[in-house]
C-alpha cells in the first residue's frame, strides 16, 4: 500500500512537471514568454555589483559540468566504499548521466538562441533548457533523496532540504544574473530535470520493494 502510494505521488509530480515543461515550450515557440523573461532578467541584474558578480560567478562554476563530473565521482566513492550502497550508486549514475543526455537533445530540439544582450561572461550553445539548473536540480535532489535515510535527526533533515534548496535556485538565479540564460531556460531546465528525477526514483523504488517483498515472501 505505502509502495503505491509513492508511486502514484511520482506519477503524478512527472506528470505537472510534463505539462509544465510543454506549456513553457509552447509559449517559447509563439513568443508569448517574452515579458516575463524581459521582467525578470531586468529584476535580477538591476541587482548587479562587483561582489554579487563574483558570487554568481562562483554558483555558476559549482553548477558546471566540470565541476559536477568531480563531485559526482566523489559521491560515487563515498557511496560504494562509505555506505556500500550498490544499488543506490546505480541511482545516481543513472540519474545524472541521464539528465546530461536529457538535456542536450532537447537543447538540440529547440535550438533556442542565448540572449544577447548584457554578458557577463562568454559561453556557446543553444540556451533552452538550462544545463546548469538541471544538474543542479538532478544532482541535488537525489543527493537529498539517497541521504535522507542516514540522518535520523529532523533538524538535520530540514537543514539538507535547505540547503539543497539555495543551490539549486541560486545556480538558476546565476545564469540569469550573468546574461546567458532566459528564466524560462532555468524554470525549463528545473521541469525537464524534475520529470527526469521523478522517473529515477520512482523505477528505484518500485524494483527496490519488489525485490525486498521476493526476498522475503518466499
Amino acid at each position: 500500500m505505502k509502495l503505491k502510494f509513492y508511486l502514484v505521488i511520482a506519477f503524478m509530480i512527472s506528470v505537472v512537471c510534463v505539462i509544465g515543461f510543454s506549456v513553457i515550450s509552447f509559449l517559447i515557440s509563439d513568443h508569448e514568454i517574452a515579458h516575463f523573461d524581459s521582467t525578470i532578467i531586468s529584476a535580477v541584474q538591476g541587482l548587479e555589483s562587483p561582489g554579487l558578480t563574483k558570487m554568481m560567478k562562483t554558483f555558476t562554476f559549482i553548477g558546471s559540468a566540470s565541476f559536477v563530473s568531480v563531485m559526482s565521482l566523489l559521491l560515487i566513492f563515498f557511496l560504494y566504499k562509505v555506505l556500500h550502497h550498490r544499488t543506490e550508486l546505480i541511482l545516481f549514475v543513472f540519474a545524472i548521466g541521464g539528465s546530461a543526455i536529457l538535456n542536450e537533445i532537447l537543447k538540440h530540439f529547440f535550438q533556442r538562441a542565448r540572449p544577447d544582450f548584457h554578458r557577463l561572461i562568454d559561453i556557446s550553445g543553444f540556451s533552452f533548457p538550462s544545463g546548469h539548473a538541471m544538474n543542479a536540480f538532478t544532482v541535488y535532489v537525489i543527493i537529498t533523496f539517497l541521504l535522507w535515510r542516514h540522518i535520523p535527526r529532523k533538524w538535520a533533515r530540514c537543514l539538507l532540504i535547505l540547503i539543497s534548496t539555495v543551490m539549486i535556485l541560486a545556480i538558476g538565479v546565476s545564469r540569469i544574473y550573468l546574461g546567458v540564460h532566459y528564466p524560462s531556460d532555468v524554470l525549463g531546465g528545473y521541469l525537464a530535470s524534475g520529470f527526469w528525477c521523478t522517473m529515477a526514483i520512482w523505477f528505484f523504488q518500485y524494483y527496490k520493494e519488489k525485490g525486498y517483498n521476493i526476498k522475503y515472501n518466499r
